[in-house]
């Protein structure tokens, strides 16, 4: 890179403190123009922030300086720290442009921080969803996958991997030097041991995604056992339409919430009946579809309901209206009405969706891009692996493939067609 860039790294209008940072080969020499002179390296320094052309002053500022290759992008950077009005901000924009900075673009300085080899690719987006995380569930998965955790394990297995190739392509490449032909019996064992490693880390339910997109928990049930009445409940709000008329909900409806520090996601359904009307039909199927797809379901019913043939171990029977009369002794009895029960039926979803979640294990997969790399990895150590007579040449050929796809993730290998892609996802100013 060599131009510099500057945005506002936090702090919105009346903020208090917002913070502009500079990176780039130019962040000294607009630091020393703004304020005289530069502060030592990483120390903060009070000092007032100058309009060069003018000499007036736009604000009293904390301003700090960490030259290259010591700062988060491995360029000169500099921050300022100045109060958060709007004309403050406006007016030093405005001087820094003038000063030939240009503003950054969504996640350019996370960006020039992975061209610089200060992080890898999957610590990249760790700070984008460090940044989005509403739970602690959240927060907690992105720190540890910003800690370099999931970089650590696949670096792992990719250096098993080049081990492994180089050992088989020795073969290959010198075939007249006498070398152990059990080396290849070696290498596939290898490969296999590996391989089962990555597919058991591949198969943990989806439980990163979850945990980053949201826990989804479909309410179905019959017209009129109170769906939404529960929703409303749930959520504290009046998020959908209760009526007495059967067929009220015509599509799908979602409320987030966080729920013991994870984030769900409630689904109010179209209740589940043969209908004539289309409309209706297709809220109907709609509600089938995505109670079929949800991480778990709550299967309403009222007194004098048989439990569904289909209640299992993702499903929670819920005795709506319980104080018109019992249901089966597998139900949980609540009134959204009064609020009976709702408490212990929110423990009960709370305990479901940590068993699914909370996982000491790390890291886990986040992002569909990961899994499908992952699932290439594997998908082409299984090919190495077929049993019977194979070219060494295509068994290595499918070892290097698998070694393509995990550097994928962690941005080993080139991945610039991905990286516009990546870091649009971005805000201004990370």
């Amino acid at each position: 890179m060599t131009d510099t860039i500057f945005a506002l790294a936090s702090g919105r209008g009346r903020a208090g403190v917002a913070v502009m940072r500079l990176s780039g080969p130019l962040a000294g020499a607009a630091l020393d123009r703004l304020c005289g002179a530069r502060p030592q390296p990483r120390l903060a320094r009070l000092a007032a922030l100058h309009d060069p052309e003018h000499g007036e002053v736009i604000d009293r500022a904390l301003v700090l300086w960490f030259p290259a290759p010591a700062s988060f992008t491995g360029e000169d950077v500099a921050e300022l720290h100045v109060h958060g009005g709007r004309a403050i901000i406006a007016r030093l924009t405005g001087v820094l442009t003038g000063l030939g900075l240009r503003p950054a673009g969504p996640g350019e300085f996370t960006r020039r921080a992975f061209e610089a080899g200060k992080l890898d690719l999957s610590q990249a987006e760790a700070i984008a969803d460090l940044v989005d995380a509403e739970t602690e569930a959240q927060r907690r998965q992105a720190l540890r996958q910003l800690d370099g955790a999931m970089g650590r394990l696949y670096e792992g297995w990719r250096d098993r991997l080049k081990v492994l190739l180089a050992r088989l392509e020795a073969l290959i490449d010198f075939p007249d030097e006498g070398l152990d032909e059990a080396i290849e019996g070696a290498v596939m064992a290898g490969a296999g041991a590996l391989r089962d490693e990555i597919a058991a880390h591949l198969a943990d339910g989806r439980r990163g995604e979850r945990l980053r997109d949201g826990f989804e928990i479909a309410i179905t049930g019959a017209p009129n056992v109170g769906k939404s009445s529960l929703l409303n409940r749930l959520s504290a709000s009046e998020v959908a339409i209760v009526s007495d008329i059967p067929g009220t909900t015509r599509d799908v409806i979602e409320v987030a919430l966080d729920l013991g520090g994870y984030r769900v996601l409630l689904i109010d359904t179209a209740g589940l009946r043969e209908t004539d009307d289309p409309i209706e039909r297709e809220g109907v199927r709609r509600a089938r579809a995505r109670a079929e797809g949800a991480d778990l379901r709550l299967q309403v019913i009222v007194p004098g309901d048989e439990a569904p043939a289909d209640s299992g171990r993702e499903s929670i029977l819920v005795l709506n209206k319980c104080d018109l009369g019992p249901g089966p002794a597998n139900a949980l009895p609540v009134s959204a009405l009064s609020g009976q029960g709702i408490d212990a039926l929110l423990a009960a979803i709370a305990a479901r969706v940590a068993a699914r979640l909370d996982s000491a294990e790390a890291p886990a997969i986040t992002r569909a891009r990961h899994r499908l790399a992952v699932e290439e990895a594997v998908a082409s150590l299984d090919r190495a692996l077929v049993p019977g007579f194979l070219p060494a040449e295509l068994r290595a050929e499918d070892l290097r493939l698998a070694l393509r796809a995990l550097g994928r993730v962690v941005g080993a290998v080139d991945v610039e067609d991905l990286l516009d892609v990546i870091f649009f996802e971005f805000c201004i100013g990370k």
